[in-house]
């Protein structure tokens, strides 16, 4: 398939025991003990320079449980309201309404998630929103212009819906191709039957059908994933994060036509025919949603574990140790995304029921860049 390269497989065999236990790790595991598998330590000879983040400013405030966050040609950017369902726009430090998308029905994890922009806009004045409908999850084309949403269409539907594990992030790849993360909907075959949406990888046009090239023509390209909610691209490469069960979380390259092993494997546990994380985690150090890439380095919003996780990467390999920032100084941290500037915009999630707000959550922090 064009446009995503070849990924890689794990190195280090770990083997990962009571997969069949009840419940599991959502955005908010019971407390286990352990720490990262990967050191915070700076990046090892070879790799990018170590990488320095400060937090430069806080964009707005007062927004409810923000989850998909997309920029826009005019460097504004669009922030979706999981619970509520409404969309909002951000620029020059104000924050006004622009719609709410249609038929929205929140839960503990579900609502109003994933946001991606048309890379036509504003020729083709699209956004695109992943969200929880009655019956399952969705993805809708609709119309934003003059400020205000209008004209939504569903474009695929159909995919698994839980109170948890519903997986929502869209991106757009430098192939001009939808690509959205999903879940397994709390039903762990799903993520394993060719016939489910659940717990894959999608790829598809704007109208929601297969993009060309995809393996065998579905709409996904790659399976064995246990709750997808953070995509970046670095070039052609994909790279994905998902929470896992009660023991490991991840960071895949992705590959199309590749299986990633749920729920026969929770991290690096190197089975047949499965491919392994580049990174993984132990559950209250990370459990991970959205993911950005800068600088030669994927930035990682963990939710349970409260930082923002630094990974160095090339190629579709892990190039150096991880390095964690803001360790439980903000609180639960959701969506992290490339400002135009070049500046990070990191949202956190502490009024989604699960987190402990403080006056002005949840908010937008910018985050700023710099090499040590």
């Amino acid at each position: 398939m064009s446009g995503v390269r070849v990924g890689r497989r794990g190195r280090a065999a770990v083997v990962v025991a009571a997969l069949a236990l009840a419940g599991g790790c959502s955005e908010a595991t019971p407390s286990s003990s352990g720490s990262a598998s990967a050191p915070t330590t700076a990046s090892t000879v070879g790799g990018p320079a170590a990488v320095k983040l400060t937090v430069a400013s806080t964009v707005a405030t007062g927004i409810e449980v923000p989850w998909g966050l997309a920029f826009l040609p005019d460097k504004s950017a669009l922030v979706a309201e999981r619970d509520s369902g409404k969309v909002k726009r951000i620029a020059g430090g104000q924050v006004s309404d622009v719609g709410t998308v249609e038929d929205v029905k929140s839960s503990s994890e579900g609502g109003l998630l994933g946001l991606a922009v048309d890379p036509g806009y504003p020729g083709q004045p699209y956004i695109y929103a992943y969200y929880s409908g009655s019956d399952d999850n969705r993805i809708a084309r609709i119309t934003y212009q003059d400020g205000k949403l209008s004209d939504q269409q569903v474009i695929l539907e159909g995919i698994p819906k839980a109170a948890i594990h519903n997986g929502g992030r869209l991106r757009f790849g430098p192939d001009g191709f939808l690509y959205a993360g999903t879940g397994d909907g709390s039903d762990r075959p799903n993520s394993q039957d060719d016939n489910s949406l659940g717990g894959k990888i999608l790829r598809i046009t704007t109208d929601g059908k297969a993009a060309p090239g995809n393996p065998d023509g579905r709409v996904w390209i790659t399976k064995g994933h246990r709750n997808v909610q953070g995509l970046a691209f670095d070039g052609n490469q994909l790279y994905a994060a998902e929470f896992g069960q009660n023991t490991w979380d991840e960071l895949n390259a992705i590959t199309p036509g590749s299986n990633y092993g749920w729920p026969a494997a929770e991290g690096i546990s190197q089975l047949d025919g499965m491919t392994d994380p580049i990174a993984q985690w132990h559950t209250a150090d990370a459990s991970p949603s959205g993911i950005a890439f800068a600088q030669g380095h994927i930035f990682m919003a963990s939710l349970r574990g409260q930082r923002l996780w630094a990974i160095p990467v090339a190629d579709g390999k892990r190039v150096g140790e991880p390095q964690a920032f803001f360790t439980n100084k903000y609180g639960r941290l959701r969506t992290v995304e490339v400002a135009p500037d070049g500046s990070l915009w990191v949202t956190t999630s502490n009024t989604d029921g699960r987190g402990q707000p403080h006056d002005g959550d949840d908010r937008i922090l910018r985050v700023t860049i710099s090499t040590s």
